[in-house]
């Protein structure tokens, strides 16, 4: 199983400030998955084109069974994050973005401003996610138990999480 966190932000991807959210993603994974996985992070900047094609290599020559992204899915026009995502995906995954917002709303009346998605490509499954640390997790704790099975279905790595922080849920029989 191999997991890529993509931090998208100028500023974090010029060294102008320290990347909060790429941690807060991959402590919350390492707590929540049991079987065996590779996890990197990579910071990249904000632009339709370069979070495009990264997302693609990530998928096509890094093969990665799953990609979280932080930042660039708000209103701004830097924050294009969604559109890269559009010309990646084979298959957009709605409910993920619908959750997060809905999830996002209990924390901040923002969170309907993010135009957060989902979606596989080939065997790569592309989820994002917030930016700040507390919605990272309230977030994964929100989606999460729907991954496992969505992994499965799509033929990516197979994970396994502690139920005392992540039940997954797979159909039975």
């Amino acid at each position: 199983m191999k997991i890529v966190v993509v931090t998208i932000s100028d500023r974090a991807s010029r060294g102008e400030y320290e990347d909060v959210s790429g941690p807060a993603i991959v402590d919350w994974l390492e707590k929540a998955i049991t079987s065996p996985c590779e996890i990197e992070r990579v910071v990249i900047p904000d632009g339709e084109e370069v979070v495009r094609d990264e997302l693609i290599r990530l998928a096509d020559v890094v093969h990665a069974d799953m990609v979280l992204t932080t930042g660039g899915t708000g209103p701004s026009p830097r924050d294009q994050t969604p559109e890269a995502m559009k010309a990646v995906l084979e298959k957009e995954l709605p409910g993920f973005g619908e959750l997060l917002r809905k999830v996002g709303l209990a924390q901040t009346p923002t969170s309907i401003l993010s135009r957060q998605t989902a979606g596989t490509r080939g065997k790569t499954f592309y989820l994002n996610l917030p930016g700040k640390p507390a919605a990272i997790a309230m977030s994964l704790d929100a989606v999460f138990p729907a991954i496992p099975y969505c992994l499965d279905l799509i033929g990516a790595g197979r994970i396994e999480t502690d139920p005392a922080v992540v039940v997954s849920f797979r159909p039975k029989g």
